[in-house]
C-alpha cells in the first residue's frame, strides 16, 4: 500500500518538473470546456495510455520501443494539426486537408461548449499520453526497474497507473483553476480568439520540444534536478527497504543498505583466552520464513542441480551476484573463504548468477568469470530472475542465510558487515549440532578490483551510459535514441557530468562507438574508477588510450591499463581504468578508443 501511495505522490509531483511542459498545452486547451465531459476524459485517456505503454515497454523488449515510436510519430501528426486548426482552421484546412480535417473534426467536436463529445476527448488523451514522457526520478525509477526484472504482473502495472494517477490530479487542479481564469479572460476582455490561437502556438511548440527529443533531454535533466530531491525524501520516508519489493539496484547509496544489524553487543561479544576463542551468550535470530527453492535456474555450473532435499541439514548462504558488479567483486573474497572455511563443517555456499546487462545472460561469458575469479562453489545461472522473484530479492550483492531446516535467519545487503555475517554463519552451524566449529573471524588479503572500496574520499556514484538510465549527460547534441549521431564532448564537465566524443549509437543499456576512433569523458571523484567495457560484435579486440587530467595516467593506472595509458578491451567485463595514490581529488578521466564497435555499459567507483 505505501509503494502505491508513493507512485501516486510521485505522480503529483511531476507538474513541477519542466519536461512536462510540452503536454500541458494539450491539456489547457480543454480549460475553457466542461471539465467532466472533455478536460477528465482527456486527462483519463492519457493517463491510460502512458501506464499501458510503459508497463509494455518495461518488460517487452525493442517490438514495444519500435511501436511506440510509431504511435509517437502518429500522436504528433495528430497533435500539430490539432494545433494547427487552433490557430488558422481555414489556412491549416485548406493546404493540409486530409489531415487537417481529422484534426479540425477533433478540435470542433471536442470543444463544442453545449456538448463536448467525451469520445473526442478521450481520443486526444490518448494521444496526449503516447507523447508523455514524465521524468524518471527517484520514484518512477523504481517502478520501472521493479517492472522490468518482475516480469509482467499487475502489481507494476497498478504502480504506474498510481504514477498515472497523480500526474492527472496535478493536471487537473491545474485545469480547473486554469479554465476560470480562461473563462473570466472571454468574459471580460473579449479575446478567445487570441487565447485560442495563443494555446495552438503553444501546442505546436509542445510538438516542436518533444519531436527534437528535449522532453527527454534538456527538460529531463532540469526536471531531475527540480524534484529528485523531493521525491528521494518520499522514497526515504514512506519507504524502507525490504526485501518483498523486487527492486533492483547497486553501487549507490541505497544498493548499499545493510539488513538488521546482528553484532552481539559488547558484553556477548568474542573474548580471547590463552589464544583461542569463545563465544558469550550469542543473539537470538530471527525466522524470516521457509526458504525458497532453486527450481528455477537455467544453468547450473560448478555443481548438479541442488534441490532443497539436497540441502536439508545443511547452512546454506545463497550469494546474489552479477560477474560486472564491482560490489559484488568486492565481496567475493569473504564469500570464497567461508566457502572453503566451512565447508567440511557443514557449510554449502550458492551463488546465484542473475545477470544485469544482456552479455552477462551468456553461459561462456559466466563459465570463464567464474575461473578467472576462482569460484569454485555451487553457482545457480538465474537468467529468468525466477529464484530472484521467489526470493523477493532486490539487490547486487544480497546473502541470505539458510539454517540447517531450511529456514531463512538472516540476510544483508551490499558491502560491508562481514564479521557480523561470519557469526551468524557460526551460529547456524552450532545449531545445527556441529561438534566443531571454526570461532576466529576470517581475514583476507584482498587486491586489484576486490580491494575495499575508499568511501571517506568517493563523490561519484555508478553512472550508466544507455539510455533507460543515464543521466549527467552533458554532450551536443542531448543523447539521441539508437540512432548512430556525432557528438562533441564537454571541454569543462563539472562534477560527475560525462559526454561522448565521436560518433557513438546510444542504445537502452550501452553505447556503441560507429566509427574507428571516439571517447568519453567523465569528470570523478573517487579512488579508483571502473568501466564495464566489451569489443564489437565480432569480438576483435578494441585497443584504448586513458588520460587523467589531459596526461597518461603514470602511478594512477589501473589494473588493466599501463603507466602510459594503453590497454584493450578483450571481452565483456569490468575493467579497473585508474587507481590514485595518495590524497584524492577531482579530476576529469578521458579514454579514447582507436577502433570500432566498443560497448561501454557503466562507470562504477571505489
Amino acid at each position: 500500500m505505501l509503494l502505491i501511495v508513493l507512485a501516486y505522490l510521485g505522480g503529483v509531483l511531476t507538474i513541477l518538473s519542466p519536461c512536462i511542459l510540452p503536454v500541458l498545452p494539450f491539456v489547457f486547451s480543454r480549460a475553457s470546456q466542461p471539465f467532466m465531459r472533455s478536460g477528465l476524459p482527456l486527462l483519463a485517456g492519457m493517463a491510460l495510455t502512458f501506464a499501458v505503454v510503459a508497463s509494455l515497454a518495461a518488460v517487452g523488449g525493442g517490438w514495444v520501443v519500435a511501436a511506440n515510436q510509431l504511435g509517437r510519430g502518429l500522436a504528433l501528426a495528430l497533435m500539430a494539426a490539432f494545433a494547427l486548426a487552433l490557430l488558422w482552421p481555414g489556412l491549416s484546412e485548406r493546404l493540409t486537408r486530409p489531415l487537417v480535417a481529422m484534426g479540425s473534426r477533433l478540435s470542433d467536436t471536442a470543444q463544442t461548449e453545449d456538448s463536448p463529445r467525451i469520445g473526442s476527448s478521450v481520443l486526444l488523451g490518448v494521444a496526449t499520453g503516447l507523447l508523455w514522457a514524465p521524468c524518471a526520478g527517484p520514484i518512477l525509477g523504481l517502478i520501472l526497474t521493479g517492472a522490468a526484472l518482475e516480469g509482467a504482473n499487475a502489481t507494476s502495472t497498478l504502480l504506474l497507473l498510481a504514477y498515472a494517477a497523480g500526474a492527472a490530479t496535478s493536471m487537473a487542479a491545474a485545469l480547473l483553476l486554469g479554465g476560470k481564469v480562461f473563462a473570466a479572460l472571454k468574459r471580460s476582455l473579449g479575446f478567445g480568439e487570441w487565447v485560442r490561437r495563443g494555446l495552438g502556438a503553444a501546442m505546436l511548440a509542445g510538438v516542436a520540444a518533444i519531436a527534437l527529443g528535449l522532453d527527454t533531454g534538456v527538460l529531463a535533466q532540469l526536471s531531475t534536478a527540480s524534484t529528485g530531491g523531493i521525491e528521494q525524501k518520499l522514497v526515504d520516508r514512506l519507504k524502507k527497504p525490504q526485501a518483498g519489493d523486487a527492486m533492483a539496484m547497486r553501487g549507490n547509496s541505497t544498493m548499499m543498505m545493510q539488513g538488521p544489524a546482528m553484532a552481539p553487543a559488547d558484553n556477548g561479544a568474542m573474548m580471547a583466552a590463552g589464544g583461542a576463542m569463545r563465544r558469550a551468550a550469542a543473539p537470538t535470530l530471527p525466522d524470516e520464513g521457509l526458504a525458497p527453492s532453486l527450481d528455477g535456474a537455467t544453468h547450473w555450473l560448478n555443481s548438479a542441480p541442488l534441490t532443497a532435499r539436497d540441502l536439508r541439514g545443511k547452512v546454506v548462504l545463497v550469494d546474489f551476484w552479477t560477474y560486472s558488479c564491482i560490489n559484488c567483486l568486492r565481496t567475493l573474497p569473504y564469500v570464497k573463504a567461508w566457502a572453503e572455511k566451512y565447508r567440511d563443517q557443514g557449510l554449502v555456499v550458492v551463488g546465484v548468477h542473475a545477470p544485469e546487462f544482456a552479455f552477462e545472460r551468456d553461459i561462456g561469458n559466466v563459465t570463464k568469470a567464474m575461473k578467472d575469479l576462482g569460484i569454485s562453489y555451487p553457482v545457480a545461472v538465474d537468467n529468468k530472475y525466477a529464484i530472484w522473484r521467489a526470493f523477493q530479492n532486490q539487490y547486487w550483492p544480497a546473502h541470505y542465510f539458510i539454517d540447517a531446516t531450511g529456514r531463512i535467519r538472516h540476510h544483508h545487503f551490499g558491502e560491508g558487515g562481514y564479521a557480523e555475517s561470519e557469526r551468524v554463519i557460526q551460529q547456524l552451524l552450532q545449531e545445527a549440532g556441529t561438534a566443531q566449529t571454526a570461532m576466529g573471524l576470517t581475514e583476507v588479503d584482498a587486491t586489484g578490483v576486490q580491494l575495499a572500496a575508499s568511501t571517506d574520499a568517493m563523490r561519484s556514484p555508478e553512472t550508466y551510459l544507455g539510455y533507460e538510465r543515464a543521466e549527467h549527460f552533458v554532450s551536443t547534441p542531448p543523447a539521441v535514441h539508437d540512432k548512430a549521431t556525432l557528438y562533441a564532448g564537454p571541454t569543462r564537465p563539472a562534477l560527475n557530468a560525462w559526454g561522448l566524443e565521436g560518433r557513438w549509437l546510444v542504445g537502452p543499456e550501452s553505447a556503441t562507438l560507429s566509427a574507428p576512433s571516439g571517447g568519453i569523458v567523465y569528470r570523478f571523484q573517487a579512488r579508483d574508477l571502473h568501466l564495464v567495457l566489451g569489443p564489437g560484435a565480432d569480438g576483435k579486440p578494441v585497443r584504448f588510450k586513458v588520460r587523467i587530467d589531459g596526461k597518461p595516467p603514470g602511478d594512477a593506472h589501473g589494473m588493466d591499463v599501463a603507466a602510459d595509458g594503453s590497454g584493450t578491451v578483450t571481452s565483456q567485463r569490468l575493467y579497473q581504468l585508474v587507481r590514485q595514490p595518495g590524497d584524492i581529488a577531482e579530476r576529469t578521466f578521458s579514454i579514447e578508443f582507436l577502433d570500432p564497435g566498443v560497448s561501454a555499459y557503466a562507470f562504477t567507483f571505489g
